[in-house]
């Protein structure tokens, strides 16, 4: 399932978070620019992002030419998307209707070569964890504050649950390479749970 996650990125799914979130990434020349920095005026404070719909020439910052599909974890898309800029006129991008299908159809077909390399659920623990949301959801509806307890219940038991079983694959010598394959997630994150202690 995808929703929208946050300001760089468009696309994410439960089932792998923001280890592969994906968005249309832009690249000019030929590469990828660097960040787009907003004048806010004064202070330390000056906001950036790399989000497609930033580069579209307007106020001295770069017009994008390409788009492409481009993966948290750092995967980027071999086919590229030239932006039809007579298409867009003179309005800024986000305002333009600009078909991003075909990196969003890149960036899926990435998400299943992932799926396809990660340990697959019981068929049961998947029934249950979609049950589980289905009712969390509905519970958040009628009952806010129940959804909010059971919530927390859920991570504590999933924290004691990792942290006992990342102790064993690290007892086990299990390389976090493998155990970022097996999760669908990067080597670091991974590193990150098998160094988690037990307590």
């Amino acid at each position: 399932m995808l929703v929208d996650w946050d300001w760089d990125w468009d696309w994410w799914t439960v089932d792998f978070g923001d280890a592969h979130a994906g968005a249309a990434g832009v690249l000019i020349g030929g590469s990828e620019p660097g960040p787009v920095y907003f004048d806010v005026g004064s202070g330390s404070d000056v906001p950036s992002t790399t989000h497609w719909s930033a580069y579209d020439g307007r106020y001295g910052r770069p017009r994008a030419e390409v788009f492409r599909a481009v993966c948290a974890c750092g995967w980027r898309g071999a086919a590229e998307y030239p932006v039809d800029w007579d298409a867009v006129g003179d309005r800024p991008l986000y305002e333009a209707d600009v078909d991003l299908g075909g990196p969003l159809a890149d960036w899926t077909a990435h998400l299943s070569v992932v799926g396809d390399a990660a340990v697959p659920l019981p068929e049961r623990l998947a029934v249950l964890l979609v049950e589980v949301a289905r009712q969390l959801t509905a519970t958040a509806a009628d009952a806010p504050l129940a959804a909010l307890r059971a919530a927390g219940v859920l991570e504590r038991i999933a924290a004691r649950v990792s942290r006992e079983t990342a102790g064993a694959l690290r007892d086990d010598g299990m390389p976090a390479e493998a155990v970022a394959t097996a999760l669908g997630t990067t080597r670091s994150k991974a590193l990150v749970l098998l160094t988690a202690q037990d307590g």
